[in-house]
């Protein structure tokens, strides 16, 4: 199924994925921009199987029932509640220290819809965990997606957001009406 739904995207729909993550990174948090619509984790779902990274992504723990539950999880969802931020911080800093490997996908809007404001989330748990930022992208204009720059972030939110959105200025969201960076500069 997965090699199906990569020659389609790739083949027929004629994306190009590119990119990859140096092989001495074992752990980071992906971020992926712009985030605009459902299809987003189609696109990204099978770039990152065409990669052959093996992602992880949250998703509320209520999405867990049956039968939804044994495909999601199949997906690389990991469930969580979402009720404190605090335990969900902890819950997913748990997997980063138990694993030998982990990378967890997050999209800092943190919506498909317009926001003002990038949710920092992504940015706590690198630092917490340690772990570097990998950026990646989808663009729907050119239908190019993939992995791009490794990223250390130096505890310093506001000056290192400046060079994460800098990156993602010239990606194309599949409505770029709903696509907003924090900073303007």
């Amino acid at each position: 199924m997965k090699q199906l739904l990569k020659f389609l995207l790739i083949r027929v729909f004629g994306w190009e994925i590119k990119g990859s993550i140096p092989p001495d990174v074992k752990k980071a948090v992906i971020i992926v921009a712009p985030h605009t619509s459902l299809l987003d984790f189609v696109v990204g779902r099978i770039a990152f199987w065409q990669l052959n990274v093996d992602v992880k992504f949250m998703i509320k723990s209520e999405a867990f029932k049956w039968p939804w539950g044994y495909f999601l999880k199949k997906l690389g969802g990991i469930p969580v509640k979402r009720g404190r931020p605090s335990y969900l911080l902890l819950q997913i800093l748990r997997h980063y220290r138990d694993s030998e490997s982990f990378f967890t996908v997050i999209t800092p809007e943190g919506t498909r819809a317009l926001v003002k404001e990038w949710k920092r989330g992504f940015y706590e748990i690198a630092v917490k965990a340690n772990v570097p930022i990998v950026m990646a992208y989808i663009d729907y204009k050119y239908k190019k997606g993939g992995l791009g720059p490794v990223f250390y972030p130096t505890g310093d939110f506001q000056k290192d957001m400046k060079e994460i959105e800098r990156f993602y200025r010239s990606f194309n969201g599949k409505h770029p009406e709903r696509f907003n960076l924090t900073n303007k500069d």
